[in-house]
């Protein structure tokens, strides 16, 4: 049996010290991705109890299928929510159309929702069938109830831009806001104002039909059908966690475990999407606020 002499075994203990260094400098960045959570926002179409139980179902789903802790946080209210975006406080968010568009050198765009069935939504005028309009133009020197504020691609930028189409400056109607696209059309409904901005999936939400005669309203103007609200993920973001963020989430609907979590969020699905699909949302938005893309 050979033996190894002081020298031999000098040697070999020399390179175990860099062979652990190696080792362990490896499995730092592992170990650190596994305990940063990724920080998931939510557009605060509802508020923040609300949306909580709606997309914790859908953090906790991603978290077991990225193998790493996806925290959802609420915002109480679309300025704070923006400011969130502006700041890249959020790895990952279901954000508007308009968001999405300002956001689009910082944040890149994966999915779209799937609401209803359609993964496609446009912009509404509705009037009381009473009211005597019949075209956009009779808009002039009348008041227009919009769901949401100025950033409200469906509510307020897509109507908009239907009138200014229609020959209509801003200057020739007056704007008023409701909080949401709901509410808009319950307005013009009681009398409000004359005109409601907002989509055309709301006639099927509950909290208009147990309020809203139906047969007393009448749609002026549809825009063309826009997809979705998007989801979207830090441009710095490494191709490998985007692309299995992207994969969790348009494979939702093809389990069980997945569909149950579409249902907490009152969704049908999320598609893939990317940049381009949203260049019909910019012509819009490019109308109604100019090259600056914000209000003015």
């Amino acid at each position: 049996m050979k033996t190894r002499s002081i020298g031999d075994w000098n040697r070999q203990w020399r390179w175990i010290p860099p062979l652990l260094w190696l080792v362990a400098m490896t499995a730092m960045p592992v170990a650190r991705a596994a305990e940063d959570a990724l920080v998931m926002g939510v557009f605060p179409r509802l508020n923040a109890g609300e949306t909580t139980t709606r997309y914790a179902p859908m953090a906790d789903y991603l978290s077991e299928r990225l193998g790493r802790k996806v925290s959802l946080v609420t915002s109480k209210d679309f300025q704070s929510f923006w400011q969130g975006i502006q700041e890249q406080r959020y790895d990952i968010v279901l954000c508007n159309q308009y968001h999405y568009i300002r956001a689009a050198k910082t944040d890149r765009v994966i999915g779209h929702n799937k609401e209803f069935g359609k993964d496609t939504l446009a912009g509404v005028l509705y009037v009381r069938k009473d009211s005597g309009i019949t075209s956009l133009a009779q808009l002039r020197g009348r008041t227009v109830l919009f769901g949401g504020g100025e950033d409200a691609m469906i509510g307020y930028i897509a109507p908009v831009y239907m009138m200014l189409q229609a020959g209509l400056k801003k200057e020739d109607f007056k704007s008023q806001f409701a909080v949401n696209p709901l509410n808009s059309v319950i307005g013009v409904y009681r009398r409000q104002a004359d005109a409601a901005g907002s989509g055309d999936m709301v006639m099927g939400q509950s909290a208009v039909a147990n309020t809203v005669n139906f047969d007393e309203l009448t749609t002026l103007a549809v825009s063309e059908q826009l997809l979705h609200l998007p989801w979207v993920v830090k441009r710095t973001m490494p191709a490998k966690l985007r692309e299995s963020i992207q994969s969790a989430l348009v494979d939702l609907e093809n389990s069980e475990a997945g569909r149950k979590v579409l249902k907490s969020a009152v969704l049908t699905g999320i598609g893939k999407a990317e940049d381009k699909d949203y260049d019909p949302h910019r012509k819009m938005v490019r109308a109604v606020f100019g090259t600056t893309l914000v209000p003015q």
